[in-house]
């Protein structure tokens, strides 16, 4: 069977798209024969859609789930499933799939706010995107709200893409793995056997592109660091570095973070170089602070997200790390679609009645069930 997933990251750069070719499995452990190797499909968003995507995120950090839901939600919840179903329409186009031979399309929506539980308390999360109308445009259903179930379980709702890192890792069986995702947070998933995927470990260990990203934009100077200019050029703040890192949750085991409890502002009044070479030192030293945590060092380290396009936290981190650390693309990976198949392979799970979190990696009580499916004419 064909799934296909849509992922748009906090960044807010555009809706990626991915398709999996799942086939049925005779191993005990169910395990599923899966081909990701097609090319997806990026559609970067407009600066008008963006810009609706910036006033949704700001009026959700205002908001903070009192009250009722600011209006600007709704708008954003269409531009969101109209962008996917612009992406999908493309891969069907490129790939030359019928919406028939499509079983289902994995819908992660754009996160606007998420509140991690505390203590007893449960927590909160917000990804907005029409998956009804998505279902209805398509004809496809589409299986969305991924992360509500988990934290009703009492989990974090986050990390959600280990499902997918533990399939990545089998086909490499070369050991303990693990895989650092570079996004507006950075998180880690290890791998330390293949016994199945319940086995995992993963949680967020610090700010990934978010903060950089900002602070580039802050100054006129584009959406990111693009190449590493700024940060190749700047002197790293040791003490703005301490005073983060010394905020930053312990690492090692299930957690999560907003993409917004961390910013530039620690670095107001550096000059643009050495904020942007502080802001990649705090990333580097976070992920390497989160891999010493490991209860053992993985044999490969594999790297996704777009943080691994940054040669200056690219090599800060085979510095911090040493041997074993490489880019998806290394091992024969896209890693631009890594996500995107990930919601792909959750879609995928759901619809099979399969876990797609586990205590280990997103603290929930049991094993979870994650995901909403909307067919064209209904949700359950």
């Amino acid at each position: 069977m064909y799934i296909a997933g849509l992922m748009s990251g906090t960044s807010l750069d555009g809706m990626d798209a991915a398709v999996l070719s799942i086939q049925p499995s005779l191993e005990p452990d169910g395990a599923m024969t899966c081909n990701a190797g097609f090319a997806g499909v990026s559609i970067a968003y407009s600066p008008a859609r963006r810009k609706v995507l910036e006033q949704a995120v700001q009026a959700a950090l205002t908001w903070k789930f009192i009250g009722p839901k600011p209006a600007v939600f709704t708008e954003a919840a269409k531009l969101v499933a109209d962008m996917g179903a612009q992406a999908i329409t493309q891969l069907q186009r490129q790939l030359d799939l019928q919406p028939s031979e499509l079983r289902a399309v994995g819908f992660h929506g754009q996160t606007l706010l998420h509140q991690p539980p505390v203590g007893k308390a449960l927590g909160q999360t917000l990804q907005i995107g029409d998956a009804k109308w998505l279902a209805n445009q398509l004809g496809v259903p589409v299986v969305s709200d991924f992360r509500t179930q988990d934290m009703r379980s009492g989990g974090h709702g986050a990390p959600l893409a280990p499902a997918w890192h533990y399939e990545i890792a089998r086909q490499g069986r070369g050991g303990a793995f693990a895989f650092v995702n570079i996004g507006g947070v950075s998180n880690i998933t290890y791998v330390p056997n293949f016994d199945g995927p319940a086995g995992m470990i993963a949680f967020d260990c610090g700010p990934g592109n978010g903060p950089l990203d900002a602070w580039m934009q802050q100054h006129g100077l584009g959406t990111m660091d693009k190449n590493g200019t700024q940060a190749s050029i700047g002197q790293i703040n040791e003490g703005v570095v301490s005073q983060i890192l010394a905020t930053m949750p312990v690492v090692g085991q299930a957690s999560s973070l907003d993409r917004w409890a961390f910013d530039a502002n620690c670095v107001a009044g550096l000059s643009v170089p050495d904020g942007a070479a502080t802001l990649v030192e705090i990333t580097a030293q976070g992920i390497a602070r989160g891999l010493a945590a490991l209860p053992q060092k993985p044999a490969e380290i594999m790297v996704g997200g777009g943080g691994r396009h940054h040669p200056v936290l690219m090599e800060r981190l085979k510095t911090l790390i040493g041997p074993g650390l490489i880019p998806c693309e290394a091992a024969g990976w896209d890693g631009d679609l890594i996500e995107a198949q990930a919601f792909a392979w959750a879609a995928y799970r759901r619809i099979t009645g399969q876990a797609n979190s586990w205590p280990g990696t997103t603290g929930c009580f049991q094993p979870t069930i994650g995901g909403v499916i909307c067919d064209p004419d209904e949700c359950f």
